[in-house]
Protein backbone atom coordinates (compact mmCIF):
# COMPACT_ATOMS: atom_id res chain seq x y z
CA UNK A 1 0.00 0.00 0.00
CA UNK A 2 1.33 3.42 -0.95
CA UNK A 3 0.62 5.98 1.78
CA UNK A 4 0.08 9.48 0.42
CA UNK A 5 1.56 12.01 2.78
CA UNK A 6 -0.04 14.70 0.66
CA UNK A 7 -3.55 13.35 1.30
CA UNK A 8 -2.93 12.73 5.01
CA UNK A 9 -1.45 16.21 5.46
CA UNK A 10 -4.47 17.78 3.76
CA UNK A 11 -6.81 15.94 6.12
CA UNK A 12 -4.85 16.91 9.24
CA UNK A 13 -4.51 20.55 8.15
CA UNK A 14 -8.28 20.74 7.65
CA UNK A 15 -8.75 19.47 11.21
CA UNK A 16 -6.24 22.02 12.50
CA UNK A 17 -8.02 24.80 10.60
CA UNK A 18 -11.23 23.99 12.48
CA UNK A 19 -9.31 24.11 15.77
CA UNK A 20 -7.58 27.40 14.94
CA UNK A 21 -10.87 29.02 13.88
CA UNK A 22 -11.95 28.84 17.52
CA UNK A 23 -8.80 30.50 18.89
CA UNK A 24 -9.81 34.16 18.45
CA UNK A 25 -12.86 33.58 20.63
CA UNK A 26 -10.87 31.65 23.25
CA UNK A 27 -7.50 33.44 23.21
CA UNK A 28 -8.07 36.67 21.31
CA UNK A 29 -5.91 35.81 18.31
CA UNK A 30 -4.47 33.04 16.12
CA UNK A 31 -0.92 31.59 16.23
CA UNK A 32 1.86 33.60 14.58
CA UNK A 33 4.78 31.81 12.91
CA UNK A 34 7.89 33.72 11.83
CA UNK A 35 10.34 32.26 9.32
CA UNK A 36 13.84 33.60 8.68
CA UNK A 37 15.35 32.73 5.30
CA UNK A 38 18.96 33.71 4.62
CA UNK A 39 20.19 33.53 1.02
CA UNK A 40 18.71 32.26 -2.22
CA UNK A 41 18.96 28.46 -2.01
CA UNK A 42 16.26 27.20 -4.44
CA UNK A 43 15.24 24.27 -2.22
CA UNK A 44 14.90 26.53 0.81
CA UNK A 45 12.87 29.04 -1.18
CA UNK A 46 10.45 26.26 -2.15
CA UNK A 47 10.18 24.94 1.40
CA UNK A 48 9.42 28.40 2.75
CA UNK A 49 6.72 29.04 0.13
CA UNK A 50 5.10 25.72 1.03
CA UNK A 51 5.18 26.63 4.71
CA UNK A 52 3.52 29.97 3.96
CA UNK A 53 0.79 28.20 1.97
CA UNK A 54 0.22 25.76 4.84
CA UNK A 55 -0.13 28.66 7.29
CA UNK A 56 -2.79 30.17 5.06
CA UNK A 57 -4.69 26.87 4.92
CA UNK A 58 -4.61 26.35 8.68
CA UNK A 59 -5.38 30.00 9.44
CA UNK A 60 -2.15 31.21 11.06
CA UNK A 61 -0.62 34.62 10.86
CA UNK A 62 2.81 34.27 9.26
CA UNK A 63 5.78 36.54 8.62
CA UNK A 64 8.85 35.73 6.53
CA UNK A 65 12.10 37.67 6.73
CA UNK A 66 14.12 37.12 3.55
CA UNK A 67 17.69 38.20 4.23
CA UNK A 68 20.60 38.48 1.76
CA UNK A 69 23.21 35.71 1.52
CA UNK A 70 25.88 37.94 3.06
CA UNK A 71 23.84 38.90 6.13
CA UNK A 72 26.20 38.92 9.14
CA UNK A 73 25.69 36.19 11.72
CA UNK A 74 25.15 38.76 14.48
CA UNK A 75 22.33 40.38 12.52
CA UNK A 76 20.51 37.02 12.37
CA UNK A 77 21.07 36.46 16.10
CA UNK A 78 19.81 39.98 16.87
CA UNK A 79 16.67 39.35 14.81
CA UNK A 80 16.03 36.12 16.73
CA UNK A 81 16.47 37.96 20.05
CA UNK A 82 13.85 40.52 18.96
CA UNK A 83 11.42 37.75 18.02
CA UNK A 84 12.04 35.92 21.31
CA UNK A 85 10.98 39.08 23.14
CA UNK A 86 7.95 39.74 20.90
CA UNK A 87 4.85 38.50 22.72
CA UNK A 88 2.88 38.38 19.45
CA UNK A 89 5.20 35.68 18.02
CA UNK A 90 4.54 32.05 18.97
CA UNK A 91 6.91 30.16 16.70
CA UNK A 92 10.32 30.94 15.18
CA UNK A 93 11.89 28.91 12.38
CA UNK A 94 15.24 29.62 10.74
CA UNK A 95 15.38 27.78 7.41
CA UNK A 96 18.36 25.44 7.13
CA UNK A 97 20.91 25.15 5.65
CA UNK A 98 22.44 28.53 6.42
CA UNK A 99 25.33 30.20 4.55
CA UNK A 100 28.71 28.90 5.71
CA UNK A 101 29.64 32.02 7.66
CA UNK A 102 26.64 31.56 9.98
CA UNK A 103 26.81 28.94 12.74
CA UNK A 104 23.72 26.71 12.68
CA UNK A 105 24.48 25.69 16.27
CA UNK A 106 24.49 29.31 17.49
CA UNK A 107 21.28 30.07 15.62
CA UNK A 108 19.43 27.01 16.92
CA UNK A 109 20.53 27.71 20.49
CA UNK A 110 19.48 31.37 20.18
CA UNK A 111 15.82 30.53 19.52
CA UNK A 112 13.77 30.45 22.72
CA UNK A 113 12.92 26.86 23.63
CA UNK A 114 9.25 27.84 23.96
CA UNK A 115 9.17 29.17 20.36
CA UNK A 116 11.31 26.43 18.76
CA UNK A 117 8.79 24.91 16.36
CA UNK A 118 11.49 22.79 14.69
CA UNK A 119 12.28 21.00 17.96
CA UNK A 120 16.04 21.41 17.46
CA UNK A 121 16.90 23.42 20.59
CA UNK A 122 19.16 21.44 22.97
CA UNK A 123 16.55 21.60 25.73
CA UNK A 124 13.85 20.23 23.42
CA UNK A 125 16.25 17.50 22.32
CA UNK A 126 17.00 16.66 25.95
CA UNK A 127 13.29 16.58 26.79
CA UNK A 128 12.67 14.13 23.95
CA UNK A 129 15.35 11.73 25.20
CA UNK A 130 14.18 12.11 28.81
CA UNK A 131 10.59 11.20 27.84
CA UNK A 132 9.09 14.47 29.05
CA UNK A 133 5.34 15.04 28.47
CA UNK A 134 4.48 16.36 25.01
CA UNK A 135 3.35 19.73 26.30
CA UNK A 136 6.91 20.50 27.41
CA UNK A 137 8.69 19.01 24.41
CA UNK A 138 8.38 19.99 20.75
CA UNK A 139 9.24 16.93 18.64
CA UNK A 140 11.10 17.51 15.35
CA UNK A 141 8.68 17.73 12.43
CA UNK A 142 9.94 15.01 10.08
CA UNK A 143 10.16 12.25 12.74
CA UNK A 144 6.68 13.04 14.01
CA UNK A 145 5.42 13.01 10.41
CA UNK A 146 6.90 9.54 9.99
CA UNK A 147 5.03 8.27 13.05
CA UNK A 148 1.77 9.69 11.71
CA UNK A 149 2.36 7.98 8.34
CA UNK A 150 2.94 4.64 10.07
CA UNK A 151 -0.25 5.14 12.06
CA UNK A 152 -2.14 5.98 8.86
CA UNK A 153 -0.89 2.73 7.35
CA UNK A 154 -2.03 0.79 10.45
CA UNK A 155 1.55 -0.36 10.98
CA UNK A 156 2.06 -2.03 14.34
CA UNK A 157 5.18 -0.63 15.99
CA UNK A 158 5.28 -2.32 19.40
CA UNK A 159 7.44 -5.44 19.41
CA UNK A 160 8.61 -4.93 15.82
CA UNK A 161 12.17 -4.62 14.53
CA UNK A 162 12.83 -1.13 13.18
CA UNK A 163 15.94 -0.20 11.21
CA UNK A 164 16.82 3.46 10.67
CA UNK A 165 19.34 4.36 7.96
CA UNK A 166 20.99 7.59 9.07
CA UNK A 167 21.93 9.14 12.41
CA UNK A 168 21.32 12.86 11.90
CA UNK A 169 20.04 15.06 14.71
CA UNK A 170 17.16 16.12 12.46
CA UNK A 171 15.77 12.72 11.43
CA UNK A 172 17.77 9.60 12.26
CA UNK A 173 18.26 10.00 16.00
CA UNK A 174 14.84 11.48 16.90
CA UNK A 175 12.84 8.96 14.83
CA UNK A 176 14.83 6.19 16.51
CA UNK A 177 13.76 7.56 19.89
CA UNK A 178 10.11 7.90 18.87
CA UNK A 179 10.07 4.29 17.62
CA UNK A 180 11.79 3.14 20.81
CA UNK A 181 9.20 4.98 22.90
CA UNK A 182 6.54 3.01 21.03
CA UNK A 183 8.26 -0.24 22.02
CA UNK A 184 10.01 -1.12 18.77
CA UNK A 185 13.44 -2.74 18.87
CA UNK A 186 15.54 -0.19 17.01
CA UNK A 187 18.79 -0.54 15.06
CA UNK A 188 20.51 2.60 13.73
CA UNK A 189 22.69 2.09 10.65
CA UNK A 190 25.27 4.44 9.18
CA UNK A 191 28.27 4.60 6.85
CA UNK A 192 30.34 2.29 9.09
CA UNK A 193 27.67 -0.40 9.45
CA UNK A 194 28.92 -3.78 8.26
CA UNK A 195 26.73 -6.12 6.19
CA UNK A 196 24.10 -3.39 5.84
CA UNK A 197 21.78 -5.38 3.57
CA UNK A 198 21.74 -8.22 6.08
CA UNK A 199 20.60 -5.77 8.76
CA UNK A 200 17.93 -4.09 6.63
CA UNK A 201 16.46 -7.44 5.60
CA UNK A 202 15.53 -8.04 9.24
CA UNK A 203 13.48 -4.85 9.48
CA UNK A 204 9.72 -4.91 9.92
CA UNK A 205 9.93 -1.11 9.67
CA UNK A 206 12.63 0.49 7.54
CA UNK A 207 13.26 4.25 7.60
CA UNK A 208 15.69 5.53 4.96
CA UNK A 209 17.23 8.93 5.69
CA UNK A 210 20.75 8.94 4.26
CA UNK A 211 20.55 11.22 1.22
CA UNK A 212 21.62 8.69 -1.43
CA UNK A 213 19.37 8.35 -4.45
CA UNK A 214 17.68 4.94 -4.81
CA UNK A 215 20.15 3.40 -2.35
CA UNK A 216 17.69 0.92 -0.85
CA UNK A 217 16.84 -1.76 -3.39
CA UNK A 218 14.37 -4.62 -3.34
CA UNK A 219 16.97 -7.20 -2.30
CA UNK A 220 17.63 -5.20 0.89
CA UNK A 221 14.01 -5.32 2.08
CA UNK A 222 12.10 -8.01 3.94
CA UNK A 223 8.84 -9.20 2.41
CA UNK A 224 5.96 -7.28 4.00
CA UNK A 225 8.10 -4.55 5.57
CA UNK A 226 6.86 -1.00 6.08
CA UNK A 227 9.23 1.33 4.23
CA UNK A 228 9.42 5.08 4.92
CA UNK A 229 11.51 7.10 2.44
CA UNK A 230 12.78 10.38 3.86
CA UNK A 231 15.20 11.11 1.00
CA UNK A 232 14.92 14.06 -1.36
CA UNK A 233 17.44 13.29 -4.08
CA UNK A 234 17.90 13.63 -7.82
CA UNK A 235 18.27 10.55 -10.02
CA UNK A 236 20.52 10.12 -13.05
CA UNK A 237 18.01 12.07 -15.16
CA UNK A 238 17.77 14.96 -12.71
CA UNK A 239 14.33 13.83 -11.56
CA UNK A 240 13.30 14.03 -7.90
CA UNK A 241 13.49 10.69 -6.12
CA UNK A 242 14.09 9.26 -2.66
CA UNK A 243 16.63 7.05 -0.91
CA UNK A 244 14.52 4.04 -1.87
CA UNK A 245 14.36 2.49 -5.33
CA UNK A 246 10.58 2.60 -5.39
CA UNK A 247 10.17 0.32 -8.44
CA UNK A 248 12.00 -2.63 -6.88
CA UNK A 249 10.90 -2.12 -3.27
CA UNK A 250 7.19 -1.33 -3.66
CA UNK A 251 6.19 -4.91 -4.70
CA UNK A 252 7.75 -6.32 -1.50
CA UNK A 253 6.58 -3.67 0.97
CA UNK A 254 3.29 -3.85 2.86
CA UNK A 255 3.42 -0.06 3.20
CA UNK A 256 5.63 2.45 1.40
CA UNK A 257 5.81 6.23 1.04
CA UNK A 258 6.45 7.89 -2.34
CA UNK A 259 8.84 10.70 -3.21
CA UNK A 260 7.58 13.30 -3.75
CA UNK A 261 4.28 13.32 -1.86
CA UNK A 262 5.24 11.19 1.12
CA UNK A 263 7.21 12.45 4.11
CA UNK A 264 7.69 16.00 2.77
CA UNK A 265 4.07 17.19 3.12
CA UNK A 266 3.89 15.61 6.58
CA UNK A 267 6.95 17.54 7.73
CA UNK A 268 5.20 20.82 6.97
CA UNK A 269 1.96 19.52 8.47
CA UNK A 270 3.75 18.71 11.74
CA UNK A 271 5.33 22.18 11.72
CA UNK A 272 1.78 23.55 11.80
CA UNK A 273 0.96 21.21 14.68
CA UNK A 274 4.09 22.28 16.59
CA UNK A 275 3.16 25.94 16.12
CA UNK A 276 -0.26 25.27 17.63
CA UNK A 277 1.41 23.47 20.51
CA UNK A 278 3.78 26.39 21.19
CA UNK A 279 0.83 28.80 20.99
CA UNK A 280 -1.30 26.79 23.43
CA UNK A 281 1.62 26.25 25.81
CA UNK A 282 1.97 30.02 26.21
CA UNK A 283 -1.60 30.24 27.48
CA UNK A 284 -1.81 27.06 29.54
CA UNK A 285 1.56 27.56 31.27
CA UNK A 286 0.96 31.15 32.33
Amino acid sequence: MVISGKELAAKLKAEMAEQVAEFPGKYGRVPHLVVILVGNDPGSQTYVRNKEKACDVVGFKHTTYRLPEDTPEQEVLDRIAELNADDSVDGILVQLPLPRHISETKVIEAIAKEKDVDGFHPLNTAALWQKRPNNTCVVPCTPMGIIKLLEEGNVEIAGKKAVVLGRSQIVGLPISKLLLDRNATVTICHSRTKDLAEVTRQADILVAAIGKAKFVTGDMVKEGAAVIDVGMDLDENGKLCGDVDFASVEPKASVITPVPGGVGPMTICCLMSNTIQCFLNRFTQK
